[in-house]
Parts: structure tokens; sequence; C-alpha cells
């Protein structure tokens, strides 16, 4: 919603580039005060290679993802983009031979058959340019297919760095892609207003990205992939806050009875996809 409001003050790459630049910033002083730095030297050249590759692909999925909140609302994104985990725990089946319940694959089911009555929903419902909207869609698709490639990748850089080092490192190298493509002179023009929801949204990433990292040291990560599938419905909840307390503040067209309930039936089936992991008692060794 903060990315919505702050879109229309700026371009999508100045954006980008001030997020992963506050990212780099805090983390390196977060690092430094530990006296904890990457250290690439020993690391190889296979995992140097990932490292590229997960640095490219995280790129692109906040490109492609605020691209798409740019022709979307971020009810539709945050419901479409629940595809990303998905096709995640979809490539550790394929390319790294992980188990996959029954149970599992009927929630895989069900998001699909949510998605696909939820987009029906949307382009047939009240939009003002369903060939605008059909577009945006895409690029969530994009952005989801682009996160699922980079977990693979950091998911084996795991094996040989400490996940914070490794963040520092896409964080630093997102940085450098974006910031010569980004229109600083654009930020002078910000009011406070305009301050506030790109400090958010600066923010938003090493605060979004730590909370996850120090949940999965606390809790199964099947369990916290069930939390974060009612993402979608706290933001339909936030964007209602919105209108009662902002009434001028416009979150795109409403949806109706069938989008409510494809959205619903989305966390339906993540949450059954994510709590239908078999426990290690019953993975094969």
């Amino acid at each position: 919603m903060a990315l919505s409001g702050i879109l229309a003050r700026l371009d999508p790459l100045t954006i980008t580039g001030v997020r992963f630049v506050v990212s780099t910033v805090v983390l390196a002083a977060a690092l430094g005060l530990g006296r904890s730095w990457p250290k690439l030297a020993g690391a190889g050249r296979s995992s140097l290679l990932l490292l590229g590759v997960a640095t490219v692909f995280l790129a692109a999925n906040y490109l492609t993802y605020i691209l798409g909140l740019h022709y979307t609302t971020p009810a539709d994104a945050q419901v479409l983009i629940q595809a990303a985990p998905l096709l995640l725990a979809l490539s550790g089946v394929f390319v790294f031979r992980e188990p996959f319940s029954r149970v599992q694959w009927i929630g895989f089911a069900v998001l699909v058959a949510g998605i696909a009555l939820f987009s029906a929903a949307r382009l047939g419902g009240a939009l003002g340019d369903p060939g605008r909207h059909l577009a945006g869609n895409g690029m969530i698709a994009v952005a989801a297919v682009t996160w699922a490639v980079y977990g693979m990748a950091q998911k084996q850089l795991l094996r040989v760095l400490p996940s914070q080092h490794i963040m520092l490192c896409i964080y630093a190298g997102c940085a450098l892609l974006f910031v010569p493509l980004a229109e600083i002179s654009a930020l002078a023009g910000l009011d406070g207003t305009g301050w506030a929801l790109l400090v958010f949204c600066a923010l938003n990433t090493v605060v979004a990205y730590g909370c996850f990292s120090e949940a999965l040291q606390h809790w199964e990560a099947s369990r916290v992939s069930a939390v974060l599938a009612v993402t979608p419905l706290a933001t339909l909840g936030f964007q209602r806050l919105c209108v009662l307390v902002w009434p001028d503040f416009d979150p795109g067209p409403p949806l109706d009875a069938t989008a409510v309930l494809g959205a619903c039936t989305v966390v339906a089936g993540s949450l059954i996809t994510s709590l239908g992991a078999p426990s290690r008692a019953e993975v094969p060794a």
C-alpha cells in the first residue's frame, strides 16, 4: 500500500534504488558494529556465480513487482504473489528432490484454482481498463517466478555463507544496478507524506527480511509460511481501514463476492500446502 502511494510521486527505478541503498547502509552498519563482514575469498567460483544469480533475480523481482503494482491494486498484487513461495516449494521438489506430501499437492491445486477464480473475477468485473489490469497481473506473475529463482540460489548459498552476509552482498549489488538508473533529483520534490512513504518502503526491506530470518530461528519454515499466507487478507483489511481514516484514499476497484472467494481460496491453498508439509519423522533418510 505504501509502494502504491509513493508510485504517484516517484518512478519505480528511483524507489527501488533508494530501497536497496538504505538496506545496504543499515545492514552494513549493523554488521560493522558486530565486526562481522562477508568473507567471499574462500567462497569459490560457483558460490560467486550463485550470488550473482541471486542478485540479478531479486533485482528483477523488486522491479517487476513494483511495475505490476503500478498497473494493478495492492490487494490484487498480494493475492497473486502468493504463487512465489509455492513455485519455490515446487522447485525444491523437482530440483532438490525434497518430499511433497499428498496434502500439499491438494493445497497447491486449491491455490491454483483460487488464483484462477480471483483473476477471472477481477478481469470480468468493474475494472476501468482490463488490459492495464492484465498487464499488471502479468508483471506480478513474473515477480513470483524471479523470486522463486532467487530463493533457490540463496538456499544453495546458505551452505557456505551466513544469511546476513548473503543479503548484504545482494543489497549492495542491487543498489549498484538501480542507482545509475534512478532520478535522484526527483527526491527534492517530495513533500512530508512522500518522504514518510519512501522511508517506510526503504526500511521495510531490512525489517521484513530481518523478522523473517528471526522467525525461522524460532519456528518451522512451514509455520512461518502459513502466517505469511494471510497477507492478502491483511492487505484487504488495511485498505478498508485506510478508507475509513482517509476518505480520499483510493484502493482501486472494489472486490466482488467472487473475487473475495477467490482470495480466500488462495489463502486456504497456501495454508494447506504450508501446514501439510511432512514432519521430519515422515521424511525418508
